[in-house]
């Protein structure tokens, strides 16, 4: 049994009811069971699928829960919002976007062309680790 967690946002009311009947809601449109077993997650996980349909376009449903199994730790699941792609990327779970017009493509090329800073050494900011075979401060 792990802890299970729901999000919800602009969903029908028969969603957020039935979440209110298996699991606490914590705060609008959140929902967490401490010790929900597979087989219930599962049933619920069904239900939601079965209302997916009756979503609105900015609607939508994630749930996630304690796996050991899965990248972070983290199983998640997510009808409709938010429509994200999610991979495994060295066992993290890393949200996958594409560039919209909103980027500015030529200056993130020329962010990543560009040189790294040369770091100052008054700088009291920056801590630097003495090298191999230098004293500490």
């Amino acid at each position: 049994m792990a802890m299970t967690i729901a999000v919800t946002r602009n969903t029908p009311n028969r969603f957020n009811g039935f979440l209110a009947s298996c699991m606490h809601e914590i705060a609008p449109g959140v929902y967490a069971a401490p010790r929900m077993k597979k087989s219930v997650r599962e049933r619920v996980w069904h239900v939601m699928m079965e209302w997916a349909g009756l979503l609105p376009p900015e609607g939508g449903v994630v749930l996630f829960w304690k796996s050991r199994q899965a990248p972070s730790g983290l199983g998640v699941r997510m009808i409709g919002w938010p429509k994200k792609e999610m991979v495994d990327h060295e066992g993290l779970w890393l949200t996958v976007r594409g560039l919209t017009a909103a980027h500015d493509i030529d200056e993130l090329q020329d962010l990543a062309r560009a040189a790294e800073p040369t770091p100052d050494a008054n700088d009291p900011v920056l801590r630097y680790l003495p090298a191999e075979g230098e004293d500490t401060p």
